[in-house]
């Protein structure tokens, strides 16, 4: 019930639409009894059969027009400052994806421990950038909807299909407060398990839907490409991989102040994925300033 007031739900009940006013049924004749269909031509419809096995199914979908007339209304208790540093490269061993793992809200580090790369299925992973409720959300409405259609047609969605799904999928939400910016980051099984290679296509709430072998989200995403660029070519091994992803989200959480604490790094192959143990920042920038240290005393060795 706070829900709802919460929500205004009572004192605007049209905001609400029940999905079966809006969904056309089909002839419940061709149905399997008690099963309902999916068919997604541009919209999906729902067959159900005539057969009495309880209450009926009723789903309530929220129009985009209710949507963007529902957010505004919403009041926070502070402003959202979205901070992270999140990214993802292929080369020649498959993709990796990296993180930091710190949480901001406002000028608040809400949590050091945050888990932003999330795992879809056995070889694709999404990393999340932009509000942290959005983003979990919208992982784990699109990991459902990968098993489903796993389910219906026997097969792994391939990630372009996944992009373009979760693209589909924010697309009502397009000019409201939905804040989320996902880079998926996976590996192609073409049929009969032929292998077709690493991909990565970054998807976000505005609309944009882009492929390539290298992106970078977030507040920390200048630093971070600018050790990219300098250090990404195809023929990297894996420990040069690990070591570049490493040293790019360092260097953004280093000098980004909604960004740090620890790293997580993802690896992707046609085996699956694969998590590397979740490495401190801090340990990383002490041993560095150590290294540098070192340098300038031998410098100024040589020099007297």
């Amino acid at each position: 019930m706070a829900l709802e007031d919460f929500c205004s739900f009572r004192n605007n009940p049209h905001l609400w639409t029940p999905a079966s006013l809006l969904l056309p049924l089909q002839n419940p004749a061709s149905s399997t009894p008690g099963i309902p269909k999916h068919h997604h031509s541009g919209r999906r419809r729902l067959e159900l059969s005539n057969k009495d096995d309880g209450p009926p199914l009723h789903l309530s979908l929220p129009p985009a027009s209710a949507a963007r007339r529902l957010m505004p209304t919403v009041r926070r208790p502070f402003p959202l400052t979205h901070g992270t540093t999140t990214l993802g490269f292929v080369f020649q061993g498959g993709v990796i994806a990296a993180a930091d793992t710190r949480a901001s809200a406002g000028g608040l580090v809400a949590c050091p421990e945050v888990h932003k790369i999330i795992p879809v299925h056995s070889h694709l992973v999404v990393t999340s950038s932009g509000s942290g409720a959005d983003c979990v959300l919208w992982a784990r409405a699109l990991e459902r909807e990968i098993r489903l259609y796993r389910l219906r047609h026997g097969r792994v969605l391939s990630v372009r299909g996944t992009a373009k799904l979760l693209a589909f999928m924010l697309h009502p939400f397009k000019g409201t407060d939905v804040c989320v910016a996902l880079t998926l980051c996976g590996w192609d099984q073409g049929p009969n398990g032929a292998r077709e290679g690493p991909k990565v296509i970054y998807v976000c709430s505005d609309g944009a839907r882009l492929q390539g072998e290298l992106f970078s989200v977030g507040s920390g995403s200048p630093y971070a490409y600018g050790i990219l660029d300098g250090g990404l070519r195809w023929n990297l091994s894996r420990e040069e991989a690990f070591s570049l992803a490493r040293e790019a989200v360092f260097r953004a959480t280093h000098r980004d102040a909604y960004s740090g604490n620890n790293v997580d790094l993802v690896y992707i192959t046609e085996k699956g994925w694969s998590r590397r143990d979740r490495e401190d920042l801090k340990e990383e920038y002490y041993t560095r300033k150590e290294e540098i240290g070192k340098i300038v005393e031998e410098r100024c060795g040589k020099t007297d």
